[in-house]
């Protein structure tokens, strides 16, 4: 009887539970259901509307666009990007970066009305203008983050009020000024993200007082002075970044004592003096640091070979002043696998066998010391990335045979001579090989040597001595530089089959027949086509012309007939010199429709006729350089012609112009863009990073009529009529 009661009892509390949870799986599925509360979608929906959606970015890539997907007769909270808090409907979470969204963020959008928000992501996008000071008044937020957003003016005082923010990314912005001192209100932030905001002044000793920060990146601003002696109070940091700024004097030694301290880059300023660690007695959890290209004179400290724990280590450019330099002090830090030395400017000869301890080492620059190798050297650690330029090196490094990881080898600016061995070509691993500026004159083996290398992405031979037969290049490649050589005749067509070509650089040797005509048919991305002072002739033809080319140069051959119409289709052409060639042509005036042409240049040539057209705009709005001297040009140059040409009036920001690329290590390739000028009667080239600050117009040598044009403000620059 007393069990068949308890049985009973038991089915009826199982009957209970059965109902008491399945109504609240119907409650909490009808919660979820509508979740979202009028007033959050409302707001939601009226930012989204502020702003125009566009399908692209600027590098033509797709982006993602949340809030296209957003819709009014759905739950809120379920939209891309919106995260709500489950017990009130209360948007806490958006996130839409990258969300291609144009347009000001306004000091009365309805963003702001979202006051319960945590996290606030908006980066990536394009908001050109200031950041309100509305922003203050998401007095909940934990995060923001608004990196890369063309945001411009003055940061806001009111960012002082969000005391609860821990984590605040500001960078890759146009800010002007200092940050705002109410910032020191905010000490529960652990992480600060100001890289690339244009921020300048001193540095911000706001910092000082937050106590909490894990995380300071300054880096690539115009910050300058010194840094505070007493960074103590700092006592969590873990990552602290100022490279690329003005700061000057010692570092002080308080920074390396900080016992969290993991990540140290100070690279790119003007730190000048000796280097004190101060008093590291206790262990040092310090595994990044980069001290390159400062003004650090005198020794490097023995007291480096303390930091036990560094497996990133750059003191590129240190001036010794000539001083010798025990490298044995680096044999200490066994957990190195980065290790940058270059040019640091001392009269040791450094026995590279030295470093055959490092067993993790995989990246090391050696670059300006002068080395002693010999052919039965080992390294035994699995090198990626050897630099050994300008090492006074004779002889090819026999070491290299057994590195079979190496991935980047760059060994120019040497001594060496003969040819390049055949093994070479076999190391499984080898994408990037730079031995330009030696005396190279051939390859060992067979004509199609380096085609075996079939993984190969970029080659540097340039000048050196390599002539006749032209190497078979792997059809992976997409770098090839061979300027400043003896090559001759014709080039191969072969090199119509690389399909992935960007840049071919062949200045300075002595081709001859006509350019390949090979680029518009195949699937080619070539954007750098320098064929500069050869003997090419015939047609620049409209088959020679890919539609990805970003610079030409063919000035300095015997190239005729007219300038191909194809160039139309180069929409992202920045560079076209065709100077001292025997084209005859009307003035090219359908290149203005480039959005991105920046320089032109055809002197010396067979232009003839006008180069004004009534009822057509003569406006090239990018062009900062237009050399058309020496031709045959004729008619009038209206008053006004050249008004509509904004660059040539503008500051050019350095970041816009044509770069000179591979400053030694860019995978890109070591090319440089070049044209001759006249000035004062002297003809000059301009080479390179010339190209930051110069602007031109020369129409001089021609057969104009009439009165030349008022000049318009040049900066930087000059005019030749």
């Amino acid at each position: 009887m007393l069990h068949s009661c308890n049985q009973g009892k038991m089915t009826i509390w199982s009957f209970c539970l059965i109902l008491f949870l399945s109504n609240s799986i119907l409650v909490l599925a009808s919660h979820v259901r509508h979740l979202c509360r009028a007033d959050q979608k409302n707001a939601l929906l009226e930012f989204k509307n502020e702003f125009y959606v566009q399908e692209l970015n600027s590098n033509g890539i797709v982006g993602d666009k949340k809030t296209e997907k957003w819709r009014n007769n759905t739950d809120c909270c379920t939209w891309d990007g919106i995260s709500c808090d489950p017990k009130t409907g209360k948007v806490v979470e958006l996130d839409l970066m990258n969300s291609f969204l144009n347009g000001p963020l306004r000091y009365d959008s309805s963003l702001f009305r979202l006051q319960h928000l945590h996290s606030l992501v908006l980066g990536s996008n394009n908001f050109s203008g200031t950041l309100p000071n509305s922003i203050g008044n998401l007095k909940y937020l934990r995060v923001l983050s608004l990196g890369d957003c063309h945001l411009f003016g003055k940061i806001p005082s009111s960012l002082g009020n969000l005391t609860y923010l821990t984590n605040l990314d500001l960078s890759v912005n146009d800010f002007t000024g200092e940050l705002p001192d109410s910032m020191g209100n905010l000490n529960k932030l652990t992480e600060l993200h100001l890289r690339s905001a244009k921020l300048s002044g001193k540095f911000p000793s706001v910092l000082l007082n937050m106590s909490e920060l894990t995380l300071i990146n300054l880096g690539s601003n115009q910050f300058e002075g010194m840094l505070p002696s007493n960074m103590s109070s700092l006592s969590k940091l873990v990552d602290f970044e100022v490279t690329g700024n003005s700061f000057s004097g010692s570092i002080p030694s308080s920074l390396f004592m900080l016992p969290s301290l993991a990540t140290l880059v100070l690279g790119r300023n003007n730190f000048n003096g000796p280097l004190d660690f101060g008093n590291m007695s206790s262990p040092s959890n310090l595994i990044v640091l980069s001290l390159l290209e400062n003004n650090f004179s005198g020794p490097i400290p023995e007291s480096i070979s303390k930091l036990v724990g560094l497996f990133y280590l750059d003191l590129s450019l240190w001036n010794t002043e000539r001083a010798m330099v025990d490298f044995n002090m680096f044999l200490q830090l066994e957990s190195l696998m980065f290790l940058d030395l270059s040019y640091i400017n001392t009269r040791s000869t450094l026995d590279t066998s030295i470093f055959s301890p490092l067993l993790s080492l995989g990246y090391l620059d050696l670059s300006g010391i002068n080395l002693k190798t010999s052919s039965t050297l080992s390294l035994p650690s699995p090198m990626g990335t050897l630099i050994l330029a300008s090492c006074n090196i004779a002889e090819f490094p026999k070491f290299l045979e057994n590195q079979t990881t190496l991935y980047y080898l760059d060994i120019s600016a040497n001594r060496i001579e003969g040819q390049v061995p055949e093994w070479l070509w076999s190391l499984p691993d080898l994408k990037y090989v730079n031995i330009s500026q030696n005396s190279f004159s051939g390859f060992e083996g067979p004509v199609d040597v380096i085609q075996r290398c079939g993984e190969l992405i970029m080659l540097d031979i340039s000048s050196n001595a390599f002539h006749h037969p032209f190497p078979l290049l792997p059809n992976s490649t997409t770098i090839f530089l061979g300027s400043d050589n003896r090559f001759s005749g014709e080039v191969p067509r072969t090199i119509c089959k690389l399909v992935s070509l960007d840049t071919l650089v062949l200045s300075n040797n002595n081709f001859n027949g006509s350019i390949p005509r090979c680029f518009e048919n195949f699937n080619t991305t070539l954007s750098v086509l320098h064929l500069r002072n050869n003997n090419f002739s015939g047609t620049f033809s409209e088959e020679s012309v890919s539609e990805h080319l970003r610079s030409v140069d063919v000035g300095r051959n015997r190239l005729s007939g007219e300038l191909p119409k194809s160039l139309i289709n180069c929409t992202r052409l920045e560079f076209l010199n065709v100077e001292d060639n025997i084209i005859s042509d009307r003035f090219p005036l359908w290149l203005r429709s480039l959005p991105s042409l920046q320089i032109l240049v055809l002197r010396s040539n067979d232009f003839h006729g006008p180069i004004s057209f009534p009822g057509e705009s003569s406006s090239f709005n990018k062009l900062r350089i237009f050399d058309i001297s020496e031709n045959r040009f004729s008619g009038v140059l209206p008053s006004h012609y050249f008004a509509g040409w904004s660059a040539m009036s503008s500051v050019i920001d350095i970041v816009d112009v044509i770069p000179s690329r591979y400053a030694g290590r860019d995978d890109s390739g070591n090319y440089q863009n070049s044209v001759t000028m006249t000035a004062k009667g002297s003809k000059i080239e301009l080479v390179g990073s010339v190209f930051a600050i110069y602007k031109t117009i020369d129409v001089s040598g021609n057969k104009f009529k009439g009165d030349y044009p008022e000049k318009s403000h040049q900066s930087s620059g000059s005019s030749r009529f």
